[in-house]
C-alpha cells in the first residue's frame, strides 16, 4: 500500500491584553497557498528540530518577536486530510498568553505581521487560512479557562494594580461584562489570589482605590467562574 507523504507543522496562538481588547497576533501569507490572507504565525518542522523549537524559530522570523522568555503551551494537534492544499498536513497548535509584547515586524514568509482583535477575527470565520479560525478558537477557550483556574490574569496588570484593573483583564479575555462588587468579593476571598499594596491609587478616577499585587497562589481555589 502507498502512503501519501505527511508533513509535520507547528502553529501558534499569541495573545495578550492591549486597549482593554484581547488580541492575536496574526501575519499576512506572502506567498501561496492563501497568499494575501491573515494567517496565524507557524510552518513547517525541520529534520532536526522538535516541536517546540520550531514554533519558536517561525514566531521570531515571520513577526520579528523573540520567544526565548515566551511560555508555550500545546493546545491540540489538527489532521484533517484537506487542511492544508499543499498536501496532508499534521499541525500542533501552541498557545502563550504574553503581556507587553512590542509590534511585531514581518519577515520570512509574512508579509505583514500586527496584533488584531480576537473577537473580530472570530466573528468572521472566512478571515483565517487553512484551519487556522478553528485553532484560533481552541486556543481563545484555553486561555478563558486558564484565568479560572490560575493567578494568570494578573500577569496582564502593572505590579501593583486595583481591584477593577484585573477585572478589566478578565472582561476582556472573557469577552463579557463582570460584576463589579462580585468580582471584587470574589478576588479578595480567594486565598492568596492577591495581596494588599498597602497604598491607594486615584488613577482608575474617583476615590482611591486600594492597591494589590500578586500573591502566592499557583491555582485558584474556588475558581474564579464565567457565571
Amino acid at each position: 500500500m502507498d502512503f501519501e507523504p505527511l508533513g509535520l507543522a507547528t502553529d501558534l496562538v499569541i495573545l495578550t491584553v492591549r486597549d482593554g481588547r484581547l488580541q492575536v497576533l496574526l501575519i499576512r501569507r506572502g506567498i501561496p497557498p492563501y497568499q494575501g490572507r491573515w494567517a496565524l504565525p507557524g510552518g513547517f518542522v525541520r529534520p532536526d528540530e522538535d516541536l517546540e523549537t520550531t514554533a519558536r524559530r517561525e514566531l521570531a522570523e515571520e513577526t520579528g518577536l523573540s520567544a526565548e522568555r515566551i511560555h508555550l503551551e500545546q493546545v491540540a494537534t489538527y489532521g484533517a486530510p484537506d487542511r492544508d492544499p499543499r498536501g496532508r498536513v499534521v499541525s500542533v497548535a501552541y498557545l502563550a498568553l504574553v503581556p507587553d509584547l512590542p509590534a511585531p515586524v514581518a519577515g520570512s514568509d509574512a508579509a505583514s505581521a500586527s496584533w488584531v482583535d480576537a473577537t473580530d477575527v472570530l466573528d468572521d470565520s472566512g478571515r483565517l487560512a487553512f484551519d487556522h479560525h478553528q485553532i484560533l478558537a481552541d486556543g481563545v477557550e484555553r486561555a478563558r479557562a486558564k484565568l479560572e483556574y490560575s493567578p494568570l490574569a494578573t500577569a496582564f496588570c502593572p505590579l501593583e494594580f486595583t481591584i477593577s484593573e484585573l477585572r478589566g483583564v478578565y472582561e476582556a479575555v472573557w469577552g463579557l461584562p463582570l460584576d463589579p462588587r462580585n468580582f471584587h468579593r470574589k478576588v479578595t476571598k480567594t486565598p492568596d489570589f492577591v495581596a494588599s499594596a498597602g497604598t491607594t491609587t486615584t488613577r482608575d478616577g474617583g476615590r482611591p482605590a486600594q492597591l494589590f499585587h500578586r500573591g502566592t497562589a499557583t491555582t485558584l481555589h474556588p475558581p474564579m467562574t464565567r457565571t
